[in-house]
């Protein structure tokens, strides 16, 4: 079995970490350069930077914080929000980042992708989908993709629209489930599920980690109970910025039920 990864999410703006529900109720959760130290030392396999204003200022400060982490740790970084071009993609590259992510940009010009994946190589470029069930009860189950921060329901199909951006470049993607965010009610697996079974690419499963079975759950294979996601790796935001566990708690937890992780 591949080892999964497991990847603290840093939701930055105007410099600081901040964490809320269901992408609303915005609080204050820490210094974003303090936190990233915090994760490395713990043996985080990965850091995810977002900028949540993605604004231009915002995006300013994001890079400046960028530089700052990655003098001091030596893992993975992935920058988000606010890149819109090329352009966008280098200054973050050069900031630090090893990849980045993108959301609205793509979803307003899927073109995006292949462009950034000729620039840099598809395994830089990793499409965000931020994705809310859609349709009544009792119908089959979908989802939309949303853009503007899980502000605006595009009424694209999360599922075709991850299968068309792996086609046009995406090397990755970063699954964020609206319903779930900062609940703490798990996983959206269903959903998880599904991507992964449209697209070759790796699927990173965030929202909605609010226990270690959940984190363990959505990383383990099929044939494993009832509870499982297969994603090729968790994100985790605010278990570790409050203190309810860490990196390597996570990762022992998950071994012991059977999922194989790095060390």
């Amino acid at each position: 079995m591949q080892a999964k990864r497991i990847i603290p999410c840093l939701d930055v703006d105007e410099g600081r970490v901040v964490k809320g529900v269901k992408f609303k109720a915005i609080q204050d959760a820490g210094d974003p350069v303090e936190l990233a130290r915090r994760y490395n030392d713990q043996g985080a396999d990965e850091l995810t930077f977002l900028d949540i204003g993605a604004s231009y200022k915002s995006r300013a400060t994001l890079l400046e914080v960028v530089k700052q982490v990655a003098a001091e740790v030596f893992i993975p970084l992935c920058v988000g929000g606010g890149i819109r071009t090329v352009e966008d993609m280098r200054d973050a590259m050069n900031a630090g980042a090893d990849k980045v992510s993108v959301c609205t940009a793509a979803l307003k010009r899927p073109g995006l992708l292949s462009e950034m994946a000729r620039a840099y190589g598809s395994q830089c470029v990793v499409l965000s989908i931020d994705a809310a069930r859609a349709g009544s009860p009792g119908e089959p189950p979908s989802w939309h993709a949303y853009s503007h921060g899980g502000r605006t329901d595009t009424g694209l199909d999360a599922v075709e629209w991850a299968v068309r951006a792996v086609e046009l470049g995406a090397g990755e993607i970063l699954l964020n489930s609206i319903d779930a965010d900062g609940t703490g009610a798990g996983y959206d697996l269903e959903l998880t599920r599904r991507i992964l079974e449209a697209v070759p690419a790796p699927v990173i499963a965030s929202g909605g980690a609010g226990n270690l079975d959940q984190i363990a759950g959505v990383l383990l294979p099929p044939g494993t109970g009832e509870n499982w996601g297969n994603a090729d790796a968790a994100l985790v935001a605010s278990m570790l910025h409050y203190g309810r566990t860490t990196v390597e708690k996570i990762k022992k937890y998950a071994q012991s039920k059977g999922v194989c992780v790095r060390w």
